[in-house]
């Protein structure tokens, strides 16, 4: 679980105005802060930095947020927190399937933002029964329940902060069925149909990652009138 209080925050915008604002506010909430003016500037800082959380705007002139975000899944799991236009569903469920872990709708009350800063961060504790093993396979694939890794073969998968979760949360009763309710619960976001199809869009991510052929899943399996369950072999 990360260390809140010590978490190294960083914001991209091209509001001037709004870098300056969150950056202060989330600084006097304990965070470290740096940011970014455009998508070609934050890409120079992550080159040299590492980071707990990236909070991203969508519409930026030249590279877009949704753009970057899909740029950078291929090679980074740092969780990312996008700032959409109000009402705009499109680029929230884009940038979902980019790999966005969640998103905000502008305007925001800053304290919006802290909570759900905190709830990307916050770490699901997860308690795994002694029958529970250690190893689940998945085909050509292995999940390692106490390091929370998926590997293939030699090579490790690389998850989002959202995928992770949502292994830890099935691997821990496979073979049962959560319900989407549930998972948006554990998830620490807020109730309601938007977020479960969150989860929906997150799920077909994870099955990318998890099945030979995800239109046809194998491992990841949905339960009609119960939710999503964990298969293993």
């Amino acid at each position: 679980m990360t260390d809140l209080a010590e978490a190294h925050l960083l914001i991209v915008d091209d509001d001037e105005r709004i870098r300056r604002l969150l950056q202060k506010y989330l600084v006097r909430q304990g965070f470290w802060v740096s940011a970014a003016r455009d998508a070609a500037h934050a890409r120079r800082i992550l080159d040299g930095l590492e980071f707990d959380l990236i909070v991203m705007d969508v519409m930026m002139p030249g590279e877009d947020g949704i753009s970057l975000t899909r740029a950078l899944r291929e090679t980074l799991a740092t969780p990312i927190l996008l700032l959409t236009a109000k009402g705009d569903t499109e680029d929230r469920i884009k940038g979902l399937e980019a790999g966005a872990d969640d998103y905000l709708s502008k305007p925001f009350e800053p304290k919006e933002l802290l909570l759900r800063i905190n709830a990307i961060l916050r770490r699901i504790p997860v308690t795994t029964e002694e029958v529970t093993p250690k190893v689940l396979h998945l085909g050509d694939k292995q999940y390692d329940t106490e390091r929370g890794e998926l590997w293939h073969g030699e090579d490790l998968v690389r998850l989002t902060a959202t995928e992770a979760q949502l292994m830890k949360i099935f691997s821990a009763s496979p073979g049962d069925a959560v319900s989407r309710g549930a998972l948006v619960e554990q998830l620490g976001r807020d109730q309601g149909q938007a977020q479960e199809r969150a989860v929906d869009v997150q799920i077909t991510r994870l099955r990318r990652k998890l099945e030979a052929d995800p239109k046809q899943p194998r491992y990841l399996q949905t339960v009609r009138g119960a939710g999503y369950m964990l298969a293993p072999d």
